[in-house]
């Protein structure tokens, strides 16, 4: 089922933009929740007269993102962890721990911003990146040292 969007919605692409989704998931979460408008020709005319507001809108969120990506450019977080013989890990370092990291140092993130391939294991230094907005991904440094 073809939608249009009224605000930007990670998964699916930003305010304005036509996009197909299940006929399920418009019913019942994007419509109900005036998150998106059917893909009709009415709703179309109505929208391109809202055109302007929704680059606008696209414009102060671009900006809001690259102040968050300048802010976190070069961070440096420390978690301390357990460790046994071989500097591996008892557990591992997770995207929790990253988000909690980066509280402590007044940075709120959300835990899906956090882009961690895979869970750390070993004591190091390694690079995450930080999905702020679509195509804004700084990395920030997240040090794993022995609890």
């Amino acid at each position: 089922m073809k939608v249009i969007l009224k605000e930007t919605i990670d998964s699916l692409g930003i305010i304005g933009s036509e996009v197909n989704v299940a006929p399920g998931f418009a019913r019942n979460y994007l419509l109900p929740q005036g998150k998106a408008v059917p893909a009709t020709p009415q709703y179309r005319k109505i929208l391109e007269h809202e055109k302007a507001k929704f680059d606008l809108q696209i414009a102060k969120e671009k900006e809001l993102a690259q102040q968050m990506a300048q802010r976190l450019e070069g961070v440096a977080c420390e978690v301390a962890a357990k460790i046994h013989e071989g500097d591996r890990l008892y557990g591992s370092v997770t995207v929790r721990d990253v988000v909690d990291a980066l509280a402590k140092k007044d940075i709120i993130v959300e835990k899906r911003m956090v882009l961690l391939k895979e869970p750390i294991k070993t004591i190091g230094e390694f690079k995450v990146a930080i999905r702020v907005y679509k195509d804004v991904e700084p990395e920030i440094t997240v040090n794993v040292v022995p609890e």
